[in-house]
């Protein structure tokens, strides 16, 4: 049970983190790493090396985020936050803490970027992982990883507009 534990702690918090920015729900995210890391730890000695552990793991979470997305269950939750929203006119708290944060006006233009623009600039900005691991990982082209950085970056531009952001995302990073 030892190495459960440990195998959570070098990388539960990262996974949550990733998983969190695909489903934007707290209880929800960490219901998938939780699924991600039992699986991975149960089927440890099944890894073929084929790519790195953690390119692995991040691999297992992000298409289990996309299968919550498709759910019934996740359809049916966001139905409901948006009749409670309707409501009660109050934040979740999910969105309190990030009006909370200091990044928050960026995390949330980070947030409603579509998924394929949204997973890139993540892993490309916050993970630090290069195009090449993200074109595996995404089982996409690395200009298709670079068309998407670009476009990403171009839609927050917009979204940011006039903001403290504007910067940062208007000289490109060299690849």
């Amino acid at each position: 049970m030892m190495q459960l534990e440990q195998f959570i702690k070098t990388h539960g918090e990262e996974l949550l983190r990733l998983a969190y920015t695909y489903v934007k729900n707290k209880e929800a995210a960490e219901d998938i790493v939780q699924d991600v890391l039992l699986k991975a730890f149960e089927q440890h000695d099944q890894f073929r090396g084929e790519a790195s552990y953690r390119t692995y793991l991040y691999r297992m979470t992000i298409n289990r985020s996309t299968d919550y997305l498709r759910s019934w269950s996740y359809k049916n939750t966001i139905l409901t936050e948006k009749f409670q929203k309707l409501i009660k006119g109050t934040k979740s708290a999910e969105q309190e803490v990030l009006v909370l944060s200091e990044n928050r006006t960026l995390g949330e233009a980070v947030l409603n970027l579509p998924v394929k623009y949204r997973e890139v600039i993540i892993l490309y900005y916050y993970k630090e992982l290069k195009i090449d691991e993200i074109a595996e990982m995404l089982s996409c082209s690395d200009n298709t990883v670079k068309t998407r950085l670009r476009r990403g970056r171009e839609k927050l531009k917009q979204t940011l507009e006039g903001g403290a952001w504007d910067d940062e995302f208007s000289s490109e990073k060299s690849y």
